[in-house]
């Protein structure tokens, strides 16, 4: 028995479903310490454990698509550390006994109620495999994302961590003894030890604790120095000279790892004539918009005398994406984590994979003017390409800098028209997709603003698939047929937003659109 340890738990609501088979996973198969997510049940026999009473602790009750998503969020929030997260008994079995712990995901939960989640803080060097639990049916139920997270939050206690709490200005007692971070989307935060349920990007930090405001816990120092691992060795130098990595920038795809606050990972390419040159920077992640990562990047450009040229770090999306042209020479690219409005840099690690091309690009030329008109902004362009072009997208910036999506339009569209609601000058682009996924953006026009209409709703009228809906401000509408019954109703966003009307019968139908100052009625064509 333990001299001294502290119980944590992770409180969740109770739900129940059913188990499948259990997929076998590694992230790092040459570590020997490791991280055993156990799904498929376990017979528990403990001194610390259910008043020392042995019992039977049943599957997790996740599908196997569920387990490997749940797998490969836990795996990318220790990707930088030497350690091995694992599905496979044997696996962990084989590991040194006071560099191994099981976290036992399971159904079995009325033992210890009320809680997501339990575990002993230190027990990871134990050396007596005392296990941790994660109780899936209290989670979501059985959803990936909270799964994984519970699962991270509890291995983070057995190598030695306490939860973090979030305090205000005071500084005296926690405002959320579960820090629950800031922000949302993409670039919504919030740490591993506090209450990751609900933010996208969740990694580990460095901030208070429940014991007080200037109680301030290091996790990667704690995870990295206590428990008879440390980091993995650092992949690609950050020198800029002959021997950097060089990459063959005509199309290459490569992964790599940003796993210290000290790592840049750097890249040469030489280009034989001026071109065109188009890079992406992609987080690891389980889902589209970057769903589960870790690691928000920053990318810098340098040329042949390694003078910095341009730094590409946008706010609201995790990755980086570069368009330009480049002239004949050696170039350089350094790429490291980055913060973001939500949070610094310190966790801000993972794995990527850069990729990219130069050459001539299909999309020739993308020419963008605009006029304005009483309260409405005209745009029309012309696109000059070898390929088929598959989507035109619409931004929209109120500086010219940070541009965010207006609307998609069919890849024959010629021009678009709208009111933008908006009194300070509106900055426009496009970005235009070619069947064979090369981007390029237009030039960014200017037009002032046109304040307010005179409804503050524009609806398209005559439709076939979808409703398009302009408003000055957040809506809820109902659709209603000619007998007056309500066959559609939902909510929308200040801005462009669509209605599928795909599945009902041609004829006319009436729209109603409520916001907190007004409401409008129209009549609607469906073809």
């Amino acid at each position: 028995m333990k001299k001294q340890f502290t119980l944590l738990l992770l409180t969740a609501i109770a739900f129940s479903f059913k188990s499948l088979a259990v997929p076998v996973l590694n992230s790092f198969p040459s570590a020997s310490a490791t991280i055993f997510l156990d799904f498929d049940g376990h017979y528990v026999q403990s001194t610390v454990w259910n008043g020392g009473t042995s019992f039977y602790c049943t599957p997790s009750g996740m599908t196997d698509p569920q387990i490997t998503e749940a797998f490969n969020r836990v795996a990318e929030d220790f990707r930088p550390f030497n350690i091995n997260i694992t599905t496979d008994s044997t696996v962990f079995l084989a590991a040194p006994l006071n560099k191994r712990v099981r976290i036992i995901i399971t159904t079995t939960s009325s033992w210890y109620p009320g809680v997501g989640g339990v575990s002993y803080v230190g027990s990871f060097t134990w050396g007596d495999d005392t296990p941790a639990f994660v109780f899936s049916d209290l989670l979501g139920p059985y959803s990936p994302k909270m799964v994984g997270e519970c699962c991270s939050h509890e291995s983070g206690h057995t190598l030695g961590l306490s939860h973090q709490s979030k305090y205000g200005s005071d500084c005296s007692t926690p405002i959320e003894q579960y820090n629950s971070g800031a922000g949302s989307g993409e670039t919504g935060w919030s740490p591993i030890m506090g209450n990751s349920y609900y933010r996208n990007m969740s990694n580990w930090n460095n901030g208070p604790t429940p014991y007080g405001c200037n109680s301030v816990q290091d996790n990667l120092s704690i995870i990295s120095s206590q428990n008879g691992f440390g980091y993995r060795p650092d992949d690609f130098a950050e020198t800029l000279n002959a021997s950097t990595y060089t990459i063959p920038v005509s199309n290459f795809s490569i992964n790599g790892l940003i796993g210290t606050n000290a790592d840049k990972d750097a890249f040469r390419f030489t280009l034989a004539q001026n071109t065109n040159l188009h890079l992406t920077a992609i987080p690891y992640n389980v889902s589209s918009n970057y769903i589960g990562a870790n690691l928000d990047i920053r990318v810098e450009l340098y040329n042949a005398a390694a003078t910095l040229i341009r730094i590409y770090d946008p706010l609201t999306t995790m990755s980086v994406t570069i368009d330009t042209v480049l002239n004949a020479g050696t170039y350089y690219l350094k790429l490291n984590g980055t913060g973001n409005s939500n949070i610094g840099s310190y966790g801000s690690l993972g794995a990527y994979t850069l990729s990219g091309y130069s050459g001539a690009l299909p999309i020739h030329d993308v020419s963008l003017s605009g006029s304005v008109d009483k309260n409405k902004h005209n745009l029309n362009w012309r696109i000059i390409a070898d390929e088929p072009v598959k989507t035109i997208l619409i931004e929209t910036s109120d500086d010219g800098t940070d541009f965010n999506s207006l609307t998609t339009l069919a890849s024959s569209a010629l021009n678009f028209t709208y009111q933008p609601y908006k009194i300070n000058t509106v900055y426009y682009r496009l970005k235009v997709v070619s069947v064979i996924n090369q981007t390029v953006y237009s030039n960014t026009i200017a037009l002032r603003g046109t304040g307010s209409a005179d409804k503050p709703f524009s609806v398209s009228t005559l439709v076939q698939n979808e409703l398009v809906i302009n408003a000055a401000s957040n809506y809820q509408y109902r659709l209603l047929d000619m007998n007056g019954r309500t066959i559609s109703a939902g909510s929308g966003l200040k801005g462009i937003s669509r209605v599928n009307v795909t599945g009902y019968p041609a004829g006319m139908y009436i729209i109603q659109l409520f916001s907190n100052d007004d409401t409008q009625t129209e009549r609607i064509i469906k073809q």
